[in-house]
C-alpha cells in the first residue's frame, strides 16, 4: 500500500520551520535558520522544505497534503481589527505591514504553488490547533490534558484541552490582547533583549534578582484570578499599536525607561526578570492546577513558547497535581509545522494513533540532516583542515580526555536536532568540575553575556546522583535543583552577596552547570536514544568519577546553531573552542590554518 506524505509548514513569524511526516511518523523536521543562517529566519522555509523532501526521497507533486500551522485570514482579521481599535496610533506599522500580507500571507496556495510547484491538497489549522497536536500527538500518553501559551496566534494566546487517542479537544482559551507570552515579552524588551529572541536571557538572569516588583505587577499590569484565567492592563502596554511593547506608564511604574541594548545590567534588570519569572510561574501554577481539575487527567502535555521556560515547567512537575508532563522539544512556532502535520494526519485524515509505552514519538528530536563520516572526509580535504580519524572506542577515550584537562570540545555527530536546544549532536563541550568553565565558554566561545548559565547532560542512569530529578528529561525542557550532598555551603561573607557579585562563588562539586539558585537546566542521556553521545559521557564519568558534561549549543551569539560540518568548522575557527570533533574525525585548533576573511566577522551577527 503506498505511503501518505504529509508537509508541515510554519512561516511568517519567526522560526520558520518544515516537518514531514509520513504514515504518521515524523521523519523530518527543521528550522529555517540552520540553513539560511539567519537567527529566527521567519521566512517561507525553503531551505528545510527542500531538506525533508531529500530526507524523504520525494518531489513535491509526491506529497499527499502540504498544511500550514495557522489560518492567516482569522491572523489578518485580528490584525485590522486591532489597529483600527488603536487608531491612528500604529498607522505608520500597519502602512508598513500590510503590503505584505496582501502580497504573501494572506494567499498562502498561491504562495506554496509558486514555491513548490505542487497543485495537490492544501489544508490549515488553527494555531493553537497545531500546538495542541504538536503537544499530544507525538507524546508518550494515551490520553492527557494539554496546555498550550505563547505570545498569540490568530486571536487565541492560551488554550487547554484533552487529547485521548487521536482526539484533541480545545476546552477554553484566552484571547488577544490578553496574554502572558507578550508580558514576558514586555519584559524583555524593558530589560534590554530582543523580543522572540532574548526571553530565556530573562529566566537566566532571574536568580541574580530579588521578586520586589512581584506586588506592583499584579497590582498594576495582571489581574490574576484563582483559576489562573488573567487580564492585563493594556494602558501600561504599546504593542497592540505595533509601536513598542511597554509606554511611558509602564517607564514610571518601574522607575525608568527600558535599559538600552548592550548598556550594563543594572540591580532593576535583574528583580524585574526575577519579578516577572516569579509571576510567570505563578499562572502556570495555577493554570496547571485548573487543567487538572477540569480535566482530570493525570498527565499533561505542554506546547508554545512559554512551555520554553525550564523553571516554570520544574514547577509544574515537582509542585502540581499532574503525575507526568512531556513538553515539546520545539515548543515555539517551529514546533507548528510538526503539529499542523499530525494534526492532519490523525484528525482530518481519521488515522489511529500508534503509542508506544513510556517512550514519545519525536525520537530524541534528532530530525535534521545529518552527514557520513565520507561526506565529511570529502569537505576536510576540500578545506585542507588537519585531521585524525578514530574509532569510536578510541575517539570517546580521546575526547573524554581532552575535556577532563579543560578543553572546549565542538561535538558535530548524526541528525541535528529539532528546536532551540543543542541535545549532543550539534554541541559545544566542556568539564562541569571546572570553576573556570563557565566565564570561559561564555567569554571566549559564546561571546555573550557572563551571568548566563550553561546546562549539564548527565547519564540518565545518573541522574539522581547529582540532581532533584526522579525522571527522564531528554530535551532539557526542565530545571531541577542540585542535591544538596553536592553543594557547597556558602560563607557568611558571600551569602551577603547580591547581583553579578553572586557569579563567581562555586555552588556544587560540578560548579560550571550550578545556577545561583542551586538549580540546574538538566539533559538525561540515554543510551537507546543517543549512543554515541552517552558513549562520551560515561568515558568522561570512567576517567573522572563524573557522569555529567557541560553541554551548550554549537553556535556562538547571534549566530543559528550549525547545521553543516562546513558551518561547524567555521564556528569551530571563529572562536577560541580547543578541538572539534565531526563525526569519526578529530581536529585539533593549533594545527589548523587561519580563516580568510575580508572583515570582522562578528559585526555581520545581530546582537541580541
Amino acid at each position: 500500500m503506498a505511503s501518505t506524505n504529509i508537509l508541515g509548514i510554519s512561516a511568517f513569524y519567526h522560526d520558520s520551520a518544515a516537518c514531514l511526516v509520513r504514515d504518521g511518523v515524523i521523519l523530518a523536521a527543521a528550522q529555517e535558520e540552520r540553513f539560511s543562517r539567519k537567527k529566527h529566519d521567519f521566512r517561507f522555509p525553503r531551505g528545510a522544505i527542500a531538506y525533508c523532501l531529500r530526507e524523504g526521497g520525494l518531489r513535491a507533486e509526491d506529497l499527499d497534503s502540504v498544511v500550514f500551522y495557522d489560518r492567516p485570514f482569522i491572523k489578518f482579521e485580528r490584525i485590522i481589527e486591532t489597529y483600527l481599535m488603536y487608531a491612528p496610533l500604529g498607522l505608520r506599522s500597519m502602512i508598513k505591514s500590510i503590503p505584505l500580507w496582501l502580497k504573501q500571507k494572506l494567499f498562502m496556495k498561491d504562495l506554496i504553488r509558486r514555491e513548490l510547484g505542487y497543485e495537490g491538497n492544501f489544508l490549515f489549522t488553527e494555531h493553537h490547533e497545531s500546538h495542541a497536536a504538536s503537544a499530544f500527538y507525538p507524546s508518550p500518553f494515551g490520553e492527557a490534558a494539554f496546555l498550550t501559551i505563547d505570545g498569540v496566534g490568530e486571536w487565541t494566546t492560551t488554550s487547554f484541552g484533552i487529547g485521548r487517542g487521536n482526539e484533541i479537544e480545545i476546552l477554553k482559551e484566552i484571547h488577544f490582547p490578553h496574554s502572558i507570552g507578550l508580558l514576558y515579552s514586555a519584559f524583555t524588551y524593558f530589560t534590554g533583549f530582543k523580543v522572540n529572541s532574548g526571553e530565556y536571557k530573562v529566566m537566566g538572569l532571574a536568580p541574580y534578582g530579588e521578586p520586589k516588583y512581584v506586588d506592583a505587577i499584579l497590582e498594576h499590569l495582571v489581574d490574576l484570578k484563582e483559576d489562573g484565567s488573567f487580564k492585563l492592563n493594556l494602558r501600561a502596554f504599546d504593542y497592540c499599536a505595533g509601536l513598542s511593547m511597554t509606554n511611558r506608564r509602564f517607564e514610571r511604574l518601574f522607575g525608568g525607561p527600558p535599559r538600552r541594548p548592550e548598556a550594563e545590567l543594572t540591580q532593576r534588570e535583574m528583580d524585574l526578570a526575577r519579578s516577572v519569572q516569579d509571576v510567570v510561574e505563578e499562572v502556570m501554577m495555577r493554570m496547571a492546577r485548573t487543567v487538572h481539575r477540569e480535566t482530570g487527567m493525570k498527565n499533561l502535555c505542554l506546547a508554545g513558547g512559554v512551555a520554553l521556560n525550564c523553571v516554570a515547567n520544574g514547577r509544574i512537575l515537582r509542585e502540581g497535581p499532574f503525575e507526568r508532563i512531556w513538553i515539546q522539544p520545539a515548543a515555539g512556532d517551529a514546533g507548528g509545522a510538526l503539529g499542523a502535520a499530525l494534526f492532519a494526519w490523525h484528525r482530518i485524515f481519521g488515522n489511529e494513533r500508534k503509542v508506544e509505552a513510556g517512550r514519545d514519538a519525536q525520537r530524541g528530536s534528532y530530525l535534521g540532516p545529518e552527514f557520513s563520516d565520507e561526506e565529511i572526509r570529502a569537505f576536510l580535504e576540500r578545506k585542507g583542515a588537519p585531521a585524525r580519524r578514530l574509532e569510536d572506542g578510541n575517539l570517546f577515550e580521546t575526547v573524554a580526555d581532552l575535556l577532563a584537562s579543560e578543553k572546549v570540545v565542538g561535538w558535530f555527530q548524526g541528525r541535528m536536532e529539532f528546536g532551540p536546544r543543542a541535545l549532543g549532536a550539534r554541541s559545544i563541550l566542556g568539564d562541569p568540575r571546572s570553576r573556570a568553565m563557565q566565564s570561559v565558554m561564555n567569554l571566549k566561545i559564546k561571546y555573550r553575556e557572563s551571568f548566563r548559565p550553561f546546562a549539564p547532560s548527565v547519564l540518565v542512569e545518573r541522574a539522581g546522583d547529582y540532581f532533584g530529578l526522579d525522571r527522564e528529561s531528554p530535551y532539557m525542557l526542565l530545571v531541577a535543583p542540585v542535591r544538596e550532598e553536592i553543594r557547597i555551603p556558602m560563607t557568611a561573607a558571600e551569602e551577603k552577596l547580591f547581583g553579578i557579585a553572586k557569579l563567581n562563588v562555586p555552588r556544587s562539586e560540578i560548579p560550571a552547570v550550578t545556577h545561583v539558585d542551586y538549580s540546574a537546566r538538566i539533559q538525561t542521556v540515554d543510551r537507546e536514544t543517543a549512543p554515541r553521545y552517552h558513549e562520551l559521557i560515561d568515558a568522561f564519568r570512567r576517567k573522572t568519577g563524573c557522569g555529567v558534561v557541560i553541554n551548550t549549543s554549537f553556535n556562538v551569539r547571534g549566530e543559528p546553531i550549525v547545521c553543516t560540518p562546513e558551518d561547524a568548522y567555521t564556528c569551530f575557527m571563529r572562536t577560541e573552542m580547543d578541538c572539534l570533533v565531526l563525526g569519526s574525525f578529530l581536529l585539533d585548533k593549533k594545527e589548523q590554518k587561519p580563516l580568510e576573511e575580508d572583515k570582522d566577522w562578528q559585526r555581520e551577527f545581530e546582537l541580541d
